[in-house]
Formats: C-alpha cells, structure tokens, sequence
C-alpha cells in the first residue's frame, strides 16, 4: 500500500529545499560587514558548524527516516520530554525568525516605493504581518505546492540575484573601480582585540543552518537512504559558494560605515546600477528578492511544525494540535504560530531603530537555533552507542573516533556561538545595553521553559485522564 503513495521530493527537490532554507539573501550584509575577514569567518563557521551538521543530519536521516527530524533523533537517544523541548526550540527560534526576514521582504519592497520607509516602523509591521500570513497560507495546500514554490523561489529569487550580484562584483573588480576592502593578507585575518567585534559571528553562523531541516520530510523522499546524503553534498557547495562571493560582492561596493544590515543587499545593487546605468533593473531585481524570501519562509514554515506535530500524536502535546486538514498540513499549530509570530513583532515598537530590532531577533534565534543543534550533536553520540546496529546508509567516516571529533567540533562551535551571542556587537547600536541584553535573555529563557512547562502539565494531564477513564470502566 506505501509503495503506491506519490513521493513528491527527489534529490533536486531537496537541494532546493536546503538551498532556500539556508542560502538567504538576508544574511549577505551580516557577512559583508567584516569585509575580506569574512572569508576567514566563513571557512570557520563551515568547518567547525557547517560541516559537522551536514555530516550528522545525513547519518541520523538516513538512519531514522521518518517523518519529524530533529524531534525523532533526539526522541530516540534522550526521550520524549528533550526530544518535545528539542523541537519546541526549533519551532520557537523560526517564528523569532520570520519577523527579520519578513523584515528584510519589506525594505526591498521599500527600495521600490520610498527608501525611506526602511526606517518607518509602521511600516515594516504592517507588511511583514501580511506578508506571512499570505505564506502561511499557501502551506494549507500542502507539501506539493509548497515544494513546487520552493524550487522555483530557490532558482529564480535566490541563486539568480546571488549570481547576478556576484557577476557584477566581478565587472567592478575587473574594470579598476575604487574598492571598499582590502583584499590582503593582513585584512584577511579579523580584528579580534574587541570581543564585539566577533559577536556578528552569531549571524554568520546562524546563516548556516538548517541542513536537517529537510529530514523533516523524509517520508516524502523517493529514496530518503541515497537521495539525503547527496543532497547534502550539493546543497553544501552551492550554499558555502554563494554566501561568501555575494558578501564580498556587496563589500565592494559599501563602505562598512554606510552598510545597513537591513537592506544592505538593495544599498549594493543600486551602487551597481548607477555605475552600469541599469536603474530600470530595479523593480524586477526586487521582485526576485521579494519571490526568494518568501520561499524561504515557506520552506521553514510547515518543516518545524511537522515535527511538533510528531510530538503532539506522542502525548507531548494536546491532542486538538495534532490535527491536520486533508492535505496532511497541521493548521492548528500554524495559527498558533502565526499568532506569536504577530506579537513578536511588537519588538520593531519597542527597539530605537529597525536595525537593532533586527539584530535583537536574529540574536535570539541565533541562540535558541544552536541549543537545538547541541540536542543534536548528542542525539548522534548517543544512538551511534544505543542503536550500533541500526542501519545508515551513510556512517561518518573514521568509525567512532571520527564521530566524536566532529561532534565536539559543532558542539565547541554552538557553545561558544552561543555565549558571545548576548553581548551587544560592537557594529549596530542597540540602544540601552541593559535593555539589549534583558530582551535577549529573557527570549532565551522564556523560549526554554515554556516546552518544559508545557510538556509536564501535558502530561499530567493525560496520565489524569487515563486514570479517570480506567476508574470509569471499572
């Protein structure tokens, strides 16, 4: 009966998948802010995060492939409460998410209008609110649309102006025009005698996940066992390529003191375009970014939610969020999340300026994003040891030494990630420092023990239930 279901999701499917989670326009500025350095924090990041998460994600899918990533793998090495926690966060950290760069889908559109509504806070509320409600949205049609506009959002609004971007950087660079880095020896190794200087690195980092995230849908894979690993190999060189040549592309052109975060992209291709005198381009360019957002926000809306929803049949949750509309897709949870995500937002009210609220978001989902990853690190120690005789079509080379040296590697990069991640960076003002921090932490802490909580009462709850139910029959 299985063998006659349509799987929908093939190698290319997934690259693009991956692609669009993680290859993100919005990061680019972030990384084109340390100039040449960003070479030097990008190999970092690859080799001590990137690297590891891809080499893990593809043994634990390949070994678990069922439906729910993060939450199966560590269900099945620590239990249901860390597993529910585990994926709680990563449910969590992507509405704290959503609002950056649905943030970043209105200042392009701004770029179009007024580039002074970037800095109108009115604003930027009203249409990242309307821009994600329309994504989520076209997830109730389930995962054949949203694949469908993954890819395409992944072709034509991402790599298309990351290629673009890049071959304009090229021309400049070729035709001797003035340039705003250093390309040296001396610039390619970062400043590090300031502790905030390394505190971008969070974003960079955070630029770098989501390679599991595809495992979320592992049963909609023709051949999860030989499709997933390949696709991580794939979607591993395109990524690491493009982020780091279309950051260098915009450091070209930017001088770091004029460089938004926000809407640094838009700053670099307008420098290129009135030097090239391609103005008219404009419109069309924006509306590739705009296109290529929303697919990223698309392809991370419903992957996290399936896996809460693997916790909800488990008893994590109550039983009303585990109902899905004929298409497979957990509406309940995604107005749940829709509705945080809309009070989340109150923090562009609530910051001096779109800028720090942006950082503040993206320092937030940094942390509680690399807690996940730690969660997963250990998951593959534990059931490589728990589970030996499972079987993985891809096994980390170098047997067990091999699994712990790249396991301490990603789980060394997190921990200290996550430690410079509540320090104020010394690149964006943020205001009131104890303001800055009090919001971080608080985001941090709130975003840990509400699963906590939540699972405890849940399941008091059931075991209450099933005690008055066994009373009742007797």
């Amino acid at each position: 009966m299985n063998s006659t279901i349509k799987k929908p999701l093939s190698v290319f499917s997934l690259v693009m998948i991956n692609v669009i989670a993680i290859d993100s326009l919005r990061t680019l500025p972030m990384g084109a802010e340390y100039g040449f350095s960003l070479v030097f924090y990008y190999l970092i990041a690859a080799i001590t995060f990137f690297l590891p998460v891809a080499l893990v994600a593809a043994e634990l899918a390949t070994g678990w492939p069922e439906t729910g990533g993060v939450y199966v793998w560590v269900r099945e090495a620590f239990g249901k409460k860390i597993g529910f926690i585990t994926i709680w966060l990563q449910w969590f950290y992507n509405i704290c998410w959503y609002p950056t760069i649905m943030s970043f889908i209105a200042a392009t559109l701004a770029y179009c209008i007024d580039p002074n509504l970037v800095n109108d806070k009115t604003y930027m509320l009203v249409v990242i609110t309307l821009f994600f409600w329309v994504s989520t949205f076209i997830n109730f049609l389930g995962m054949g649309a949203s694949s469908w506009l993954s890819t395409f959002s992944a072709i034509m609004g991402t790599l298309v102006p990351m290629v673009f971007i890049i071959v304009l950087g090229a021309i400049w660079f070729f035709m001797g025009k003035p340039l705003n880095i250093d390309f040296s020896w001396h610039s390619f190794f970062p400043d590090l005698s300031k502790v905030g200087n390394l505190v971008l690195l969070t974003g960079i980092v955070y630029g770098l996940v989501g390679m599991e995230m595809s495992a979320s849908h592992a049963r909609e894979v023709k051949n999860p066992q030989r499709d997933y690993p390949i696709a991580a190999v794939w979607s591993g060189i395109i990524i690491l390529s493009t982020l780091v040549l279309s950051s260098l592309a915009i450091a070209l052109v930017i001088p770091q003191k004029d460089l938004n975060i926000v809407s640094g992209l838009l700053q670099a291709f307008d420098a290129f375009f009135k030097a090239f005198h391609m103005g008219w381009f404009t419109p069309v360019l924006a509306l590739l970014i705009i296109c290529g957002s929303m697919g990223g926000v698309n392809a991370w809306i419903l992957g996290p939610s399936k896996g809460l929803l693997m916790a909800s049949r488990d008893g994590c949750l109550p039983e009303r969020l585990s109902k899905t509309n004929s298409k497979g897709v957990p509406v309940t949870v995604l107005f749940i999340q829709g509705g945080i995500f809309t009070l989340l937002c109150s923090v562009f009210l609530l910051m001096p300026t779109v800028t720090s609220s942006f950082w503040v978001l993206s320092a937030v989902t940094s942390i509680l994003s690399l807690i996940v990853y730690v969660a997963m690190f250990s998951a593959a120690l534990r059931l490589r040891y728990k589970y030996p005789d499972v079987k993985r079509a891809f096994v980390i080379p170098g047997g067990k030494l091999g699994l712990w040296i790249v396991c301490l590697l990603g789980l060394s990069s997190c921990l200290f990630t996550i430690a410079i991640g509540f320090l104020p960076p010394s690149q964006i003002p943020v205001g009131n420092v104890m303001q800055y921090e009090m919001i971080i932490s608080i985001g941090v802490i709130v975003g840990c023990l509400v699963p906590w909580l939540i699972f405890h009462l849940t399941t008091r709850f059931n075991n209450n239930k099933k005690k008055a139910d066994i009373s009742f029959v007797s």
